[in-house]
């Protein structure tokens, strides 16, 4: 593996994107957007019945398909 493709920290290389927390999706989906996502932005979207793993965490492949059925309909989403 490269350097530039290397995690940039120990703990990035142990983030499950099946299981995150909230705050670790935050993090991941600014990074990865380009964008300012906060954990408020992702708690109103689970208050608007986004997906959520029994324990609370959050499947990003789940979360993203919500995002855009929800964007289909007209519905919010994380960002706004």
């Amino acid at each position: 593996m490269t350097p530039e493709h290397a995690p940039s920290s120990g703990e990035s290389s142990r983030l499950n994107p099946a299981a995150m927390t909230v705050e670790d999706a935050a993090k991941l989906l600014t990074k990865a957007g380009g964008v300012r996502i906060s954990e408020a932005q992702i708690r109103k979207d689970i208050e608007a019945n986004a997906p959520t793993n029994t324990d609370g965490t959050i499947n990003l492949v789940h979360y993203a398909a919500w995002l855009v059925r929800e964007m289909a309909s007209g519905g919010t989403t994380v960002g706004d």
